[in-house]
């Protein structure tokens, strides 16, 4: 469960960078930046791989940058589904979602498979 959150917060984090940094995001108040991250994560897991199945030519075609339509869409449709979350247009989208990629890969550095950080100690045997 504690996995779970941290990945929320991980990606409340990057939609509100996402927020600060590029223009035509807006998130209006807490609460709705933390429903947009949950939506996102539900978003990302059920309607995400279906997408990308369908539009496979395309993404091979495209050598894979079509991947960032893709997540572009996703944002957009947590956008349509919440009142609170503006995006004003195709590229506050597109790089709203680079910003939020960015922002989880970064703090994946920093967190395991298992939503916690996680420290590797190793004793050489002389």
């Amino acid at each position: 469960m504690s996995g779970f959150l941290v990945r929320l917060l991980i990606t409340a984090l990057g939609l509100w960078v996402a927020q600060a940094i590029v223009p035509g995001v807006e998130i209006r108040d807490v609460g709705t930046l933390f429903l947009a991250a949950l939506l996102l994560g539900i978003v990302n897991a059920v309607v995400r791989p279906l997408i990308v199945i369908l539009t496979l030519p395309i993404t091979v075609l495209s050598l894979g940058l079509f991947l960032l339509v893709v997540n572009a869409a996703m944002l957009a449709i947590v956008a349509a589904l919440l009142d609170g979350f503006v995006l004003h247009g195709f590229f506050p989208a597109v790089f709203g979602s680079l910003v939020i990629s960015l922002t989880s890969w970064i703090a994946a550095w920093y967190i395991g498979p298992h939503g916690w950080i996680e420290v590797i100690v190793r004793h050489d045997v002389l």
